[in-house]
């Protein structure tokens, strides 16, 4: 029982030992990645995209929140039309 014991706690010490030695190793990585592209950044710079202005020009037909007649027209139409073809009058 003893030996089993000892194994375990062998175990979790190179388990602990193996998870610092990885999370070290990360961190080392990124300041490295980190340092490298702060330097590279000075040297190759992003382009600056410029955005064009909005708009402010307002849709029509949501401007004051009402529809526009000739859309209410264009909608029954269309409902009256499907209507019609497919046997649903009303």
């Amino acid at each position: 029982m003893d030996n089993m014991q000892q194994q375990f706690f062998e175990a979790g010490t190179l388990m602990l030992a193996g998870m610092v030695f990885v999370f070290v190793f990360l961190s080392i990585l990124i300041l490295f990645i980190n340092t490298v592209l702060a330097k590279l950044a000075v040297k190759f710079p992003d382009t600056i995209v410029v955005t064009p202005p909005r708009s402010t020009k307002k849709n029509k037909n949501k401007s004051d929140g009402n529809i526009s007649p000739s859309v209410v027209a264009a909608i029954s139409g269309a409902v009256k039309r499907f209507r019609s073809e497919h046997g649903q009058n009303q």
